[in-house]
């Protein structure tokens, strides 16, 4: 694609925010939508919302699962970008009209305390660079069509990022085994979904090493004080107005998002 699509595509998704309108997939759109052009599709949006005065406080990784690999035919994972208005306190009053088809998912969430930059980061290093985990929720959402994703749809589209909510304990990241770590989702009082940290590649630290050996490569930081969630622990569930979502993860204490209809009911 040249820069010029490139800008087109992005500038579809960018008006999907404003409008509550979905697109159709990129992929159906570009037939030479390639790697690349979807990373430089998101980065471009990116920059758009930073020429609004939003600021950049962390990274999502996507697609850690091997079930949600097999699904888009891939073998490794995506990352988009956390933005400074994607945080919400928990237990705040979410607007759902805010998204357009959001769903929820519980991930452990790490915050820096050091700079990390690839390529060549190390596990060892990773830890080092950590200075607590705490529950988190992601809530995720897309602005393509009916969620019908490719690989290069969801990474164009910021990885399919909504906004998140971090619990209130935090924990050291030597006090834990992330990769046993059990999480049980409930949503307004049911169980809706359970799975431990050994779903996320195999361990939530090893996708913090490959973020960051990712980005490296592409001249960015993990900046301290970033927060970045590594992936889900178990599979997402749409969210509607009224809904009460709670993670609960062994070790780590819980964390709860509350759904209000509009923007008009939250603070």
């Amino acid at each position: 694609m040249d820069d010029q699509t490139r800008a087109e595509a992005a500038r579809l998704l960018f008006e999907a925010y404003s409008s509550g309108k979905p697109v159709q997939p990129l992929t159906s759109t570009y037939d030479d939508l390639a790697l690349e052009d979807a990373y430089a599709i998101q980065l471009q949006q990116i920059q758009w919302f930073l020429d609004q005065g939003r600021t950049v406080k962390g990274h999502k990784v996507g697609l850690t699962s091997a079930a949600m690999q097999r699904l888009l035919g891939v073998d490794q994972p995506d990352y988009g970008h956390l933005l400074d208005d994607f945080f919400y306190l928990e237990h705040e009053p979410i607007p759902v009209d805010r998204f357009l088809q959001p769903r929820i998912e519980p991930e452990v969430a790490f915050v820096l305390k050091r700079p990390l930059r690839g390529p060549g980061v190390t596990a060892h290093e990773a830890l080092a660079a950590v200075d607590f985990v705490l529950p988190a929720l992601e809530i995720v959402d897309s602005r393509i069509e009916d969620w019908k994703i490719g690989l290069f749809d969801t990474i164009a589209d910021n990885a399919s990022s909504g906004a998140l909510v971090l619990g209130s304990t935090p924990t050291s990241i030597h006090d834990v085994d992330l990769r046993l770590t059990g999480a049980v989702m409930t949503q307004n009082g049911t169980v809706v979904g359970t799975g431990a940290g050994g779903a996320v590649l195999g361990s939530p630290l090893r996708t913090l090493v490959w973020l960051a050996n990712t980005v490296g490569a592409r001249g960015v930081t993990l900046e301290p004080g970033h927060v970045v969630l590594p992936g889900a622990v178990c599979a997402m569930v749409p969210v509607t107005p009224g809904d009460t979502v709670t993670a609960t993860f062994a070790g780590l204490g819980s964390v709860t998002a509350r759904f209000a209809r509009n923007r008009e009911e939250s603070p």
